[in-house]
């Protein structure tokens, strides 16, 4: 599955091969990243899980993720270099998702967003999702709150 949104940007599936550069998003994007054996058993082990990559010509500048168990899609973790952010990337990769998630059957979709990152927040908000709730202590760095988000119509 390749989606071009301009000449210069594709939407890809994840593969083995694409690792070392998610790594690197994934440790230039988050406080606590997963390692390269999380990744590795979500891409060979996970029958669930589905993870795509955001490519600028040939290079990785952002990922997504997500669970899909029967008709319930759980976003997993999405994230941008911080020099693409602001473009329009997250919104390419939320959108890729859910459309992948409807293909697969999904009917509804849920994720967790720090308290404090109101960026991702407005643009889960522009999509369709409502918070529900709050998981209380639930990032492990800083114990910081997380929002519960879904969006209950794919």
């Amino acid at each position: 599955m390749e989606q071009r949104a301009n000449h210069d940007l594709t939407v890809e599936v994840m593969q083995m091969k694409d690792l070392d550069e998610v790594m690197e998003v994934e440790q230039r994007c988050f406080t606590t990243p997963w390692s390269r054996y999380s990744f590795t058993c979500e891409l060979r082990d996970n029958q669930f899980s589905h993870y795509i990559i955001a490519k600028h010509l040939s290079k990785i500048i952002g990922y997504g993720g997500m669970w899909i168990i029967l008709d319930e899609a759980h976003v997993t973790n999405v994230g941008v270099l911080p020099e693409y952010r602001g473009l329009g990337i997250g919104e390419l990769l939320m959108r890729s998702l859910m459309a992948a998630a409807k293909t697969r059957g999904a009917k509804k979709m849920t994720l967790e967003v720090r308290k404090s990152n109101y960026i991702a927040q407005n643009l889960y908000s522009k999509l369709g999702f409502e918070p529900i709730g709050i998981r209380r202590g639930y990032y492990l760095d800083d114990r910081e709150d997380a929002v519960i988000m879904w969006k209950d119509s794919l």
